[in-house]
């Protein structure tokens, strides 16, 4: 019997981070954000540590929708795997990099989330192999590195992730 793949944590921990959901993200000025913000620009509310200036008081000021969001841990594993710990303000030539590793693996921390979840059901021997590879292709145990990222975005990863959710029904 195979064991688990062991996965990464998937929540946030903005102290390891370079503030990338305040720099990477767009938004748009509602009831969720108190003003527009383009995509590849610093919130004004971003302090010079990466940490939010007003965070103890996101939805008086207008932000719930900051309070609200998680990257389920993709911002530090940017931050700190994929970048060894460089940050775009010391190194602004990594910002561009930095987005597309944002960017991928958000979406690769949301289907191992969802993968995750799986683990529970009670799968079949062929079903629980399947959701093993799963995993470990989107969880590499040397870690991701900017070409491994890339490729794995070439791939059909989240296709098969898709499917193989879809392919859940009768077990849940």
């Amino acid at each position: 019997m195979s064991t688990a793949p062991v996965l990464p944590p998937l929540t946030a921990d903005c102290a390891s981070c370079a503030g990338l959901c305040c720099v990477m993200l767009a938004f748009d000025k509602g009831e969720d954000f108190a003003l527009d913000k383009p995509a590849h620009q610093p919130c004004p509310n971003l302090s010079a540590d990466f940490s939010c200036a007003i965070h103890d008081r996101l939805d008086q000021a207008g932000f719930p929708g900051c309070r609200r969001y998680d990257c389920l841990g993709a911002g530090q594993r940017v931050t700190q795997e994929v970048f060894k710990g460089k940050d775009w303000r010391s190194h602004p030539e990594t910002l561009p990099a930095m987005a597309d590793a944002f960017a991928i693996l958000r979406r690769v921390h949301r289907d191992l989330e969802l993968l995750a979840a799986a683990r529970a059901l009670p799968l079949t021997a062929a079903r629980s192999a399947e959701l093993s590879r799963l995993l470990s292709e989107a969880n590499p145990a040397d870690g991701w590195s900017e070409p491994a990222l890339a490729r794995f975005a070439q791939g059909d990863h989240g296709a098969r992730v898709a499917r193989f959710l879809r392919g859940l029904r009768d077990h849940v």
